[in-house]
């Protein structure tokens, strides 16, 4: 379990189709993790990371790919 994982030179991606829209996830890849935030928590003191590795990423993504409705059930 990673419980100080620094996120100051993270850079930070959302997809093109937000539409530069404050309402989106927001991943960022480092140090062979995966950190997932909510664009409006951005700058936010109490604002909370996900932190998944690279392969738990992968199953999440193949999940919404595949069309799988039950992804945080």
């Amino acid at each position: 379990m990673i419980k100080n994982l620094d996120l100051t030179n993270a850079v930070w991606t959302k997809s093109h189709r937000s539409n530069g829209g404050a309402n989106c996830l927001e991943v960022a890849f480092l140090d062979g993790v995966v950190a997932l935030r909510d664009s409006k928590d951005v700058g936010h003191p109490d604002a909370r990371v996900l932190v998944l590795s690279m392969d738990d990423y992968r199953a999440f993504v193949g999940g919404i790919q595949d069309g799988q409705a039950d992804l945080l059930a």
